[in-house]
């Protein structure tokens, strides 16, 4: 018996379990965006406007329907493999989605609250290996599955490259920010 085609086989639940669980991904893959995007504060928002940026880098307006689109279907891929037998893989593999959504998360308020671009490129390395870890990990139980995380992986990847030229363009102005930042924090102790 083809072991591949038994794991890419969704357990029957029942209708309303089912969609519990499909509405629960949702609300949980949107809730990261909303996490992070709380976590961060306005003035972030316009300190990034202020960054210089490389001529590729998407304009503000593409961000929003991107990430509705990657949260949608990063809930689809982990409830098709929540679908799947019980097994210490499938455990594994949610363990994996769960950690990368963290770090999705983490991504948002340590750069635009933090302004810390060095460190963001940190844990966008973070989320990129986790997420690719997943993808790895989910494949072995569905196909479809890892098919819907691969878009949410060239984002990722290609955020990853904006991310670490936003920190080569800026790095003496943050640098120099932070500086006067501490100094002006001593002076007042």
């Amino acid at each position: 018996m083809n072991t591949r085609i038994e794991r890419e086989t969704p357990l029957p639940a029942t209708h309303s379990a089912s969609l519990w669980a499909l509405l629960f991904f949702l609300a949980l893959c949107f809730s990261a965006g909303i996490v992070g995007s709380a976590l961060s504060d306005e003035g972030g928002t316009q300190w990034y406007f202020l960054l210089r940026k490389p001529d590729w880098a998407p304009p503000p307006w593409v961000f929003g329907p991107v990430w509705a689109f990657l949260y949608a279907s990063m809930a689809f891929s982990a409830w098709w493999v929540w679908r799947m037998p019980d097994s210490l893989e499938r455990r594994r593999a949610l363990g994996l989605f769960l950690l990368q959504l963290f770090f999705n998360a983490a991504w948002s308020p340590v750069f635009f609250r933090l302004g810390a671009i060095a460190l963001s490129v940190v844990v966008i390395a973070l989320l990129w290996a986790t997420l690719l870890l997943t993808t790895f990990a989910f494949s072995r139980l569905s196909r479809p599955a890892a098919l819907l995380l691969l878009p949410y992986l060239a984002w990722v990847s290609f955020a990853a490259f904006l991310d670490i030229r936003i920190w080569q363009l800026n790095r003496s102005d943050v640098a120099e920010q932070q500086s006067i930042s501490v100094l002006s924090g001593l002076e007042r102790s």
